[in-house]
C-alpha cells in the first residue's frame, strides 16, 4: 500500500515493526464507495485517480459528523431555533474549527499508530485512566444510546406507529447491520443512512426561513434576551458544543479509521472526507435550526419548547403535513445512524482495553466478544426505552447532556497530551498552532463544564454568577498560559521535528515504546483534573437522584 516514488528515510526507520499486528486490520481498503487494494501502489496522479480514491476512503468522517447530528441533536438545535430563532446559528460557526482540529487529531492516531483510543490512553498513562475512559466513555454511550431510541419512540409516535415494535424493529435493524461479517456491507448502510440525513435541506426550502436573516446570524455572535436570560441561553449554548462535540466521536473515529485499514499514505483524503462530514453536519444543524426558528416564529408556540414530536407538529402546521412527515423520517434515521456509531465507538474500546478481536472484517465466530458487546448495548438501551416513562427519558436525557458536558475536556485533555507524544506519532505530532489552538478549546470547554455542572446543582443560578465563573476561569487560563511561556519551557530546547518521509511511519507495537516521563507540572494539572471529574460527577448524581427521588 506504501508508494514506490516515496523515499524511505530515517524519520521512517523507526517504525521497522508496525502496532498494527491484527491481520484483521491488514488488507485491502473495501469502503462503500470503493475499494483500493494492498498491492495497489500506483500513483494518484490524474483527476479520476484521485476521485477514485477519494469514495473508497470516504466513510470514518462522514459518519462520526453525521452520526452526531442524532437524536438529541436534533432536540438540541429545534429547541435553539424555536425559543430563540436563528440567533444562534454562529454558535455553529464557531464549532466548524474545533471539530475539524480534533476529529484530525483522531485520525491522525488512528492512521498512523493502528491502536485505539482507549488503548493508547492506557498505555501511556496507566490502569486509572485507561480504565476511567472505558468506564465513562460505557456509561454516556449506555445512555445516550436510550437517547437514540427515546428519538424512535418520538418519530413513530408521530407518524402513528407503535412504539414498542419500532423500538425492536430499530434495534434489529441496529445489530444486523453490523453482524453480516463485511465491513463494506455496514458501510454502505451507514452511508446511506447519512444520505437520508439530507432530508432536512428540502423540508428547509418547504418551510422558507429567511436566508438574509440565516445568513446574518450565522456570522454574527448575539446573545438573546440580555443579561436577563444569560443563563437559559447559556444552558443552550453549551447543549449545542456538547451535541456536536461529543467524546465518542473521539474513540469511534480512531478505530474505525484502523478497522478500515486506512494507513498515513492516504491521509490527505480522509482529512477531505472529514471536511465532507463537517460540510453535511454543519448543513443539516443550520437547516434545522432555520425551519424549526419560521415554523414557530409568531406562534404560541415560540420559546415553548418541549420535545422533537412537538417540533414535526409545528413544521406540520406552518408547512404541511409532507412536511412533518420528512421531519419525522428524518429524525428516526438520525436515531439509528447515532445508534450505530455510539455502539461502535463502546465495543470497539471494550475490545482495545480487553484484548478482545474486534472488527467489522470478522464474522460473529471470530469477533464473539466485540459483537456482544455491541448487541447487548442496542438490547439494554432499547429495554430502558421501552420500560421507562416520559419523565425518567427526561432525567436520562438531561443526565447524558451534563456527563458529556463534564467528561468532554478530558478526553480533549488526553487526545492533545497523545498528539505531543513522540514516541507514538514520531513525525506525525502536532505543531505549535495545534496546541496552542487545542489548549484554547480546553479552556474554553472545562469553562463551558463548569458553569453546566453548577447550573444542574443550582437550577436558580445567577446571570452574575455565570459571569463570574467566565471571569474566573479566564484569569485561571492566563495564569497558566504565562507560568508556561514563563518558566514551562525554561532550560529545555525543542528540537526541530523531522517530519521527511512520514508517509512510511508507523508507530512501533506499544510495548516497545519508552513508558512516558511525567513532568511535575503535568502531575499537578492530572491530580487537578482527577479531582475536579471527582468532584463534578458526585455533584451531577447527588443533583439526579434528588431530582428522582423529589419526583
Amino acid at each position: 500500500m506504501l508508494d514506490p516514488k516515496v523515499s524511505t528515510v530515517p524519520a521512517a526507520s523507526a517504525a521497522t515493526r508496525s502496532a498494527v499486528l491484527d491481520d484483521a486490520h491488514v488488507g485491502d481498503i473495501k469502503g462503500a464507495l470503493g475499494t483500493i487494494r494492498l498491492d495497489d501502489t500506483t500513483p494518484r496522479s490524474g483527476l479520476s485517480a484521485r476521485l477514485k480514491t477519494l469514495l473508497a476512503i470516504i466513510g470514518p468522517g462522514l459518519i462520526v459528523m453525521v452520526g452526531d447530528n442524532d437524536a438529541g441533536a436534533f432536540s438540541t438545535y429545534g429547541q435553539a431555533g424555536q425559543n430563540y430563532g436563528t440567533q444562534l446559528l454562529w454558535t455553529l460557526l464557531m464549532l466548524v474549527p474545533v471539530l475539524y482540529v480534533n476529529q484530525e487529531m483522531v485520525l491522525r492516531l488512528g492512521a498512523v499508530t493502528g491502536v485505539g483510543h482507549a488503548r493508547l490512553i492506557l498505555e501511556r498513562f496507566g490502569k486509572f485512566w485507561g480504565a476511567f475512559s472505558v468506564i465513562d466513555l460505557f456509561l454516556l454511550n449506555a445512555l445516550t444510546l436510550v437517547t437514540e431510541f427515546i428519538g424512535v419512540t418520538l418519530a413513530a409516535g408521530y407518524l402513528g406507529l407503535p412504539k414498542a415494535a419500532s423500538v425492536v424493529l430499530a434495534a434489529a435493524i441496529i445489530i444486523a447491520s453490523a453482524f453480516t461479517g463485511s465491513f463494506q456491507r455496514f458501510e454502505r448502510v451507514a452511508v446511506t443512512l447519512c444520505a437520508g440525513s439530507l432530508l432536512l435541506v428540502p423540508i428547509y426550502f418547504m418551510v422558507h426561513p429567511k436566508t438574509s436573516q440565516m445568513a446574518h446570524d450565522f456570522v454574527t455572535p448575539t446573545l438573546p434576551g440580555g443579561s436577563g436570560q444569560l443563563a437559559a441561553v447559556m444552558m443552550v449554548i453549551i447543549s449545542i458544543v456538547g451535541t456536536t462535540v461529543a467524546p465518542w466521536q473521539l474513540f469511534f473515529q480512531q478505530s474505525y479509521v484502523i478497522d478500515k485499514r486506512i494507513t498515513p499514505r492516504f491521509m490527505k483524503y480522509e482529512k477531505v472526507d472529514l471536511w465532507i462530514g463537517i460540510v453535511v453536519v454543519i448543513v443539516g444543524a443550520a437547516a434545522l435550526i432555520g425551519l424549526t426558528a419560521a415554523a414557530f416564529a409568531g406562534t404560541d408556540g415560540f420559546g415553548q419548547f418541549s420535545d422533537a414530536a412537538a417540533l414535526a407538529r409545528g413544521i406540520e402546521d406552518k408547512a404541511g403535513h409532507l412536511a412533518g412527515v420528512l421531519f419525522a423520517i428524518a429524525l428516526l434515521d438520525a436515531s439509528i445512524i447515532g445508534a450505530f456509531a455510539v455502539s461502535l465507538s463502546t465495543a470497539y474500546a471494550i475490545g482495545d482495553v480487553f484484548g478482545i478481536k474486534h472488527s467489522l472484517h470478522r464474522g460473529v465466530k471470530g469477533a464473539k466478544g466485540f459483537y456482544a458487546v455491541y448487541a447487548g448495548l442496542v438490547a439494554v438501551a432499547a429495554a430502558i426505552t421501552l420500560l421507562s416513562n416520559g419523565y425518567t427519558q427526561g432525567l436520562i436525557t438531561q443526565f447524558v447532556q451534563v456527563l458529556a458536558g463534564v467528561l468532554l475536556p478530558s478526553a480533549t485533555v488526553f487526545l492533545l497530551l497523545l498528539c505531543n507524544d513522540k514516541a507514538v506519532l514520531g513525525p506525525w505530532v502536532n505543531g505549535p498552532k495545534t496546541n496552542a489552538f487545542t489548549a484554547a478549546v480546553v479552556g474554553v470547554l472545562v469553562t463551558l463544564s463548569l458553569i453546566l455542572t453548577a447550573a444542574v446543582v443550582w437550577p436558580d443560578i445567577s446571570s452574575d454568577a455565570i459571569l463570574w465563573i467566565m471571569a474566573g476561569c479566564g484569569v485561571a487560563g492566563v495564569l497558566v498560559a504565562g507560568y508556561f511561556f514563563t518558566f514551562g519551557r525554561r532550560g529545555t530546547k525543542e528540537e526541530p521535528i523531522d517530519r521527511t518521509g512520514r508517509e512510511n511511519w508507523r508507530m512501533p507495537p506499544l510495548e516497545t515504546l519508552e513508558k512516558p516521563v511525567m513532568s511535575t507540572a503535568r502531575k499537578v494539572g492530572m491530580g487537578a483534573l482527577r479531582a475536579y471529574l471527582l468532584i463534578a460527577m458526585i455533584m451531577v448524581i447527588v443533583k439526579i437522584v434528588q431530582t428522582a427521588l423529589n419526583h
